[in-house]
């Protein structure tokens, strides 16, 4: 019998991406990747989405039954529709206008012909780490953080995990489908901002440019580092990859900050285990790669914070789908279909 297969889609700021995927989570065929065009209009960004899935499935190696897409923002998979996305839209009389309300699937539908799901980018990015990822298939409970330029947050609850009648993993979407925004939850009221609006969240502390400021504030104040030659001076070029190098070799500084980021992301991670009692949690995105450097300061943290026979009973592990999350959580969803 021969395998089904789905494409997965990975719609960024800066590039879409695209590959078939059979249902136990291997390549059905090359990946396919173009620019997203993300300021050009919703025509723009349909036409982009549909030349990689086009490509994607010229090369595919058996024919995909539907197409699954991760979408950063406010998502209505039954409306077919963003709601909202801070990273999408057009520039109109000299001001960046975001996308709200775009009927994102029809054009998308028409152009390829296949079934088109769509899903937020972090609750797909959990639903793909459950099923390909960490959670092996079999979690009773999996929650994700990705870490970036935001942090996103998503829950897959197994059957086990839900009194009811349930038969299979659920994606927890909320009563209007913009639920499961875990990185806006608030670990100190009045603490920094965040762009959201909001005071004190996790998202503030813990986010891209949250963690590069605590580095450059320290080398500002004279501290010595290997950093300093790293970026010939010139902190603008601080990033998350260079912090995790700098760890590696022992500089001090480096490791400073990623403790104090670790202290901050295991308060979210404690009141998740709370609320959740996940038996797996993963920490994803490209910043997950600092590894050890985060994840353990993040474990002290949240063992602090949750019910000890909660926290007994969870992994906090590095997401093992840090590069193809959205790809394949976009597969994930696509299997779904039917």
């Amino acid at each position: 019998m021969s395998k089904r297969c789905t494409i997965g889609v990975d719609l960024g700021g800066t590039n879409v991406r695209a590959q078939a995927i059979f249902e136990d989570g291997t390549e059905a065929g090359p990946r396919a990747e173009r620019g997203s065009n993300a300021t050009g209009g919703v025509e723009a960004v349909a036409n982009a989405i549909v030349a990689v899935i086009q490509e994607a499935r010229a090369g595919c190696q058996a024919a995909p039954e539907a197409v699954g897409i991760a979408v950063p923002g406010h998502v209505d998979d039954d409306a077919g529709m963003v709601k909202w996305s801070p990273n999408f839209g057009s520039i109109e009389n000299g001001v960046f206008q975001y996308w709200t309300d775009v009927a994102i699937r029809e054009p998308i539908q028409r152009a390829v012909d296949l079934p088109i799901r769509l899903g937020n980018d972090a609750n797909l990015a959990a639903l793909g780490e459950y099923r390909f990822g960490s959670g092996k298939g079999s979690a009773n409970c999996l929650v994700i953080f990705t870490i970036g330029t935001g942090i996103g947050g998503g829950v897959v609850l197994g059957p086990k995990s839900l009194l009811g009648s349930v038969s299979a993993p659920v994606v927890l979407v909320g009563g209007n489908m913009g639920g499961a925004e875990l990185g806006h939850t608030t670990i100190l009221a009045g603490g920094l901002a965040s762009t959201s609006g909001a005071y004190g969240s996790i998202e503030a502390y813990c986010q891209r440019d949250s963690i590069v400021r605590r580095a450059a504030y320290r080398l500002v104040r004279g501290k010595k580092s290997v950093l300093q030659d790293m970026t010939g001076g010139n902190y603008d070029l601080l990033s998350p990859k260079m912090l995790s190098e700098a760890a590696d070799q022992g500089d001090a500084v480096a490791q400073e900050v990623w403790a104090e980021v670790g202290f901050y992301l295991g308060l979210g991670i404690g009141n998740m285990i709370n609320i959740f009692a996940p038996d797996v949690f993963a920490i994803g995105g490209q910043i997950a790669k600092a590894g050890k450097w985060l994840i353990e300061p993040a474990i002290a943290s949240a063992e602090n914070v949750a019910i000890p026979t909660l926290f007994r009973d969870v992994r906090i592990v590095q997401a093992e789908l840090s590069d193809d999350a959205g790809v394949l959580g976009g597969a994930a969803l696509a299997l779904q279909s039917r």
